[in-house]
C-alpha cells in the first residue's frame, strides 16, 4: 500500500531514540490542533499555544502577515473610497485653484485687449496673509520659546519645579532639537488665512529618532463627505510625496514592508498643484517621487477582528493606519492605531486642524472664500485704471494715408522732433486722436470703497488713531481696539486651541518614547524624572487667546494701572507691573521687579538687610518665627538704626514693610500654637476644604483658639508687669512704696521693741513684788517663828521659875 509522507524539514536530534526509550510509561503527548501541545509526564505538564514562544508584537506591521491576495482587493477598494473622497469636493479645489491667481505672485502677460494691457493684481488678499502671518508667529512663538506649564491638580512646591523643568525642556525641543518646527509653523500660517484650513502632523520619525510636527497642505488631506471634524472622522488620508531613498529608509527600519518598489508613476498633476506650480514659478520635470497614501481608517480587518469576551466577532471596525503606493496599489504597512491598554480602543489622533474661520463642512473658510469677489473686482478696476491712464498719456488716433512720420512705429522721445511727409493740406488735418479720457475719478473712488470694504471684512484695515484725543481714557481706547480687533482675536483664539492640541501631542510622545532623561541638568530636581514631571504638568501655548496683538495687552494693562491709581491698597502692584513687562516682552523681568514668590527662606539678619535695601521679604511655614520676631524687632527699636534710617525718605514704607514682614511671621507663630493645641498639623493654606471637614475643623479650632487665648493673655499679663517694672516712675513709686513699708516695718519693731520691754519691765517689777511678798511672807513665817520661840522660852521659863 503507497502511503504519502512529507520528508521532514531538520534532522532529528541524536540521541532522541534512546531518550524515547528512557521515558515513563505514564510520558503523554496530546495534539490538540497541529500547531497546539499538551504533554505530560508525572507531575509535570506543558501547555504549547500556537505563537506563544514569539508572541503578538502590538505596533507590528500587520501588512506581513496578510496574504497578498487579500491585500490586493482590500487596496483596492480603499483606493476607490479614496478617489470619491477627493471627487466629493472638487468644487472646493476649483474655488482653491481660482483664489491662488488672486495672490498675484506671478505678473499676468495680457494680450487683450491690446498687447501690453496692465496685468497687475491687487495685493488685498496678499497683504492680509502677510500680515496675518507676521503678526500670529511673534504671538505663537516668542523669542523665550512658544511653551509655558499649567500644574494639574494641587499645587506644590515639588509640581511647581516639575513645571520648570519641563517648560524649559518643551522649549528647548522646540526651537533648538526641532530645527524644522519654526519654518514649519510659518509654512502654516501662511497657507491657513489664503486657504481656511491648515494641517499640522505630529509623529515620531524612525529616520531621525525623535519627534517631528511637520505642516500639511489643505489639499493634501482628503476627508470623506459629510465629515465634520478630524476626530469623528472614519477615513481621514493624507497624500505624501516621498522619494525612493525615504522609503528605503522607512523599510530598513521595519516601518514599511520589506518589498520591491515599483517604478514611481509620473501622475497628472491636479489643478491645485498646477496653480502653485504656475504662481512660484516651478514645474515637475524632474519630480521622481512616489505619491502614497496613508489612510487614517476604521476596518474590520480580515484575521484580525473584534471579538467579544466570548470570543465571538462583533463586526466593529477598528482604527488602523494602512499606508500604500498609489497607482500599484502596493500596501507597505497596516498598523493599528489605538493604545494598547485602551480597552475602549479609541482613535490616536495625528494630526492638528488649523481653522481660519469654521465653515459647514470640515474646511474652513480663508480669504480666498471671503474676499475672494473683493479682490477679483479690485484687480479688475485698477486694471481698467492703469489702461485709462496708459491710453491717456499715450494715445493713438487716425491719420490720413499720404502722412509718412520717419520712424513712425517708435514713439517719439522727450525734446525730440520728427519729419513729416504731407501729401496735402495742413498736418493738423492729417491726424484726429481719440478722444481718449483720463483715469475716471468716480472708478478710483468706487476702488477705494471696495477695498475698505475688502481690508474692513479681513480685519487688517488701519485704525485711525490720530482722529483720538490724545487725552482719551484707556478705556475709550481698548473699546476701539476691542471692536477693530473683535475678528482676529476669535481667529487667534481658535489657533491657541489648535496649538494646545499641538503641544499636547509633542508632549506625549517626548514623554512616552523620548529619552527618560532631560538633556540638561535642572537648576532643581534630578535629571532622571522627565516622564513623571510631564505626567503632574499640562503643555499651553504661551500666546494669549484673549488678546490678538500685544498693543491690545498693553492697552488692556494700561486700563488696569489707572484703576490701581485710584486703589492702590487692593492691588498686587509689583505683580501688575512684573506682568505689564512681560507683556512688553522684556527680558529678565524678575531681576527687574523682585517678587515676594520669588524669595527664598533666609536668616532674620539676611531680611533686616532686604528690608533696608526695599526688596521684597517673605515669611515662610518652617521658620523660627519666634526668633525671627525678636530680630526684627530688636533691630526697629534700636536707637541708632531709627537715627540712620530715620533720615531715608522711604523710611515710613520701609518700617511698613518690615511690618507687614513681621505680620507674616506673627500668623504662622499663631498657627504653630493653633497646631500644637490641636496635636495636629492643620491643612496647607490654599487647600479647599470639604464642608464637613471645615466644619469639624472650626469646633476644634474654636477651643484651641481659646487656650491660645488664656495662654496669650497670661504671658501679657507677665509682659506687662515686666515693662511697668522697668517704667522709671513707677520704679520711684516702688522706691517711696518700700521706703514707707520700711518706716511701718521700723515702727512695727519699735513698738514691737517698746511692747518687749514694756514686757520686761511688768515682769520685772511682777518678779519685786513677787519677791517682796515672798519676802514679807518669810518675814512673817520667821517673825512667827520667833514669836513662838519666845513664847516656848517663855513658858519654859515660867516652869523653871515654878
Amino acid at each position: 500500500m503507497a502511503t504519502n509522507i512529507d520528508k521532514a524539514l531538520y534532522q532529528q536530534p541524536q540521541g532522541i531514540d534512546d531518550l524515547a526509550q528512557d521515558q515513563p510509561d505514564d510520558f503523554e503527548i496530546e495534539i490538540i490542533d497541529p500547531e497546539a501541545v499538551n504533554i505530560r509526564t508525572g507531575d509535570l505538564e506543558i501547555h504549547i499555544e500556537p505563537g506563544e514562544d514569539d508572541g503578538d508584537d502590538f505596533n507590528a506591521n500587520l501588512a506581513d502577515e496578510m496574504d497578498d491576495s487579500v491585500k490586493e482587493s482590500f487596496a483596492g477598494d480603499l483606493v476607490e473610497d479614496i478617489e470619491n473622497d477627493k471627487n466629493s469636493r472638487k468644487d472646493w479645489e476649483k474655488a482653491y485653484t481660482q483664489g491662488l491667481k488672486l495672490l498675484g505672485l506671478q505678473y499676468e502677460e495680457r494680450t487683450e485687449p491690446w498687447n501690453g494691457a496692465s496685468g497687475v493684481f491687487h495685493p488685498m488678499i496678499t497683504e492680509a496673509v502677510v500680515r496675518f502671518q507676521s503678526e500670529t508667529i511673534t504671538e505663537m512663538f516668542p523669542a523665550q520659546g512658544p511653551v509655558r506649564t499649567k500644574i494639574i491638580g494641587k499645587e506644590t512646591p515639588q509640581k511647581k519645579e516639575a513645571a520648570q523643568r519641563v517648560e524649559e525642556d518643551m522649549n528647548y525641543q522646540l526651537t533648538e532639537v526641532m530645527k524644522e518646527f519654526r519654518p514649519e509653523q510659518e509654512r502654516m500660517l501662511w497657507s491657513l488665512p489664503a486657504t481656511g484650513s491648515a494641517f499640522k502632523k505630529v509623529y515620531e520619525d524612525p529616520n531621525i529618532g525623535r519627534q517631528v510636527s511637520m505642516f500639511v497642505p489643505a489639499e493634501d488631506i482628503i476627508l470623506p463627505y459629510g465629515a465634520t471634524d478630524m476626530d469623528t472622522c472614519y477615513r481621514v488620508t493624507h497624500v505624501m510625496r516621498k522619494t525612493k531613498n525615504e522609503i528605503l529608509k522607512l523599510q530598513q527600519a521595519g516601518f514599511y514592508c520589506d518589498m520591491d518598489l515599483p517604478d514611481p508613476m509620473k501622475a497628472s498633476q491636479d489643478d491645485i498643484k498646477q496653480a502653485k506650480d504656475k504662481e512660484t514659478g516651478f514645474s515637475d520635470l524632474n519630480d521622481e517621487r512616489y505619491v502614497l497614501y496613508e489612510c487614517h481608517v476604521d476596518l474590520d480587518l480580515e484575521g484580525f477582528e473584534d471579538k467579544d469576551d466570548d470570543g465571538e466577532e462583533t463586526g466593529i471596525a477598528l482604527p488602523y493606519v494602512v499606508t500604500l503606493i498609489k497607482g500599484s496599489n502596493d500596501i507597505l504597512s497596516i498598523r493599528r492605531n489605538w493604545k494598547e491598554d485602551d480597552e475602549y480602543r479609541l482613535k490616536r489622533q495625528h494630526f492638528v486642524h488649523y481653522q481660519y474661520i469654521p465653515g459647514f463642512g470640515a474646511y474652513g473658510f480663508g480669504l480666498f472664500h471671503l474676499i475672494g469677489g473683493f479682490a477679483k473686482s479690485a484687480t479688475s478696476i485698477m486694471r481698467q485704471l492703469v489702461d485709462a491712464g496708459t491710453l491717456s498719456n499715450l494715445p493713438g488716433g487716425l491719420k490720413s494715408r499720404g502722412l509718412r512720420i520717419k520712424g513712425d512705429d517708435t514713439p517719439i522721445a522727450p525734446g525730440e522732433f520728427r519729419d513729416v511727409d504731407i501729401g496735402s493740406g495742413a498736418l493738423r488735418e492729417n491726424i484726429l486722436p481719440l478722444p481718449y479720457k483720463e483715469p475716471s475719478a468716480v472708478l478710483a473712488a468706487l476702488l477705494d470703497k471696495i477695498v475698505e470694504e475688502g481690508r474692513r471684512f479681513a480685519a487688517t484695515a488701519d485704525m485711525n488713531v490720530s482722529d483720538m484725543s490724545a487725552q482719551a481714557p484707556v478705556g475709550t481706547t481698548l473699546a476701539l481696539l476691542e471692536r477693530q480687533l473683535k475678528v482676529m482675536t476669535a481667529v487667534q483664539a481658535r489657533l491657541h486651541y489648535s496649538f494646545k492640541q499641538e503641544l499636547g501631542l509633542l508632549a506625549v510622545i517626548i514623554r512616552d518614547n523620548a529619552d527618560p532623561d532631560y538633556n540638561f541638568d535642572p537648576e532643581k530636581g534630578n535629571r532622571s524624572a522627565r516622564q513623571e514631571d510631564y505626567k503632574n504638568v499640562d503643555i499651553i501655548p504661551v500666546s494669549d487667546p484673549n488678546a490678538a496683538t500685544m498693543s491690545q495687552r498693553v492697552v488692556q494693562y494700561q486700563a488696569v494701572v489707572q484703576m490701581a491709581q485710584m486703589a492702590p491698597d487692593i492691588y498686587d502692584l509689583p505683580q501688575l507691573h512684573r506682568r505689564m513687562l512681560e507683556v512688553l516682552g522684556i527680558k529678565n523681568p524678575d531681576k527687574l521687579i523682585p517678587l515676594p514668590d520669588d524669595e527664598k527662606p533666609k536668616d532674620p539678619v539676611s531680611e533686616n538687610m532686604s528690608m533696608l535695601r526695599s526688596e521684597p521679604m517673605k515669611a515662610f511655614m518652617h521658620q523660627d518665627h519666634e526668633a525671627h520676631i525678636k530680630v526684627h524687632m530688636s533691630m526697629i527699636n534700636d536707637p541708632l538704626v531709627q537715627q540712620l534710617v530715620g533720615q531715608n525718605p522711604k523710611a515710613p514704607m520701609m518700617q511698613a514693610a518690615m511690618m507687614a514682614h513681621v505680620s507674616e511671621h506673627v500668623g504662622y507663630l499663631y498657627r504653630q500654637k493653633i497646631e500644637q493645641q490641636l496635636g495636629m498639623p492643620l491643612p496647607p493654606e490654599d487647600e479647599k476644604l470639604p464642608p464637613e471637614i471645615e466644619l469639624a475643623l472650626s469646633g476644634m479650632m474654636a477651643q484651641a483658639a481659646q487656650q491660645v487665648l488664656q495662654q496669650s493673655q497670661g504671658q501679657a499679663a507677665q509682659m506687662q508687669a515686666q515693662q511697668q517694672a522697668q517704667d522709671p516712675v513707677i520704679q520711684m513709686q516702688q522706691q517711696e512704696l518700700q521706703i514707707k513699708q520700711q518706716e511701718v516695718q521700723i515702727k512695727a519693731q519699735k513698738a514691737q521693741a517698746d511692747i518687749a520691754l514694756a514686757q520686761r519691765k511688768l515682769a520685772a517689777d511682777a518678779a519685786a513684788k513677787a519677791d517682796k511678798i515672798h519676802f514679807e511672807e518669810k518675814k512673817l513665817v520667821v517673825d512667827a517663828a520667833d514669836k513662838a520661840d519666845r513664847a516656848t522660852q517663855a513658858r519654859n521659863n515660867s516652869k523653871g521659875n515654878i
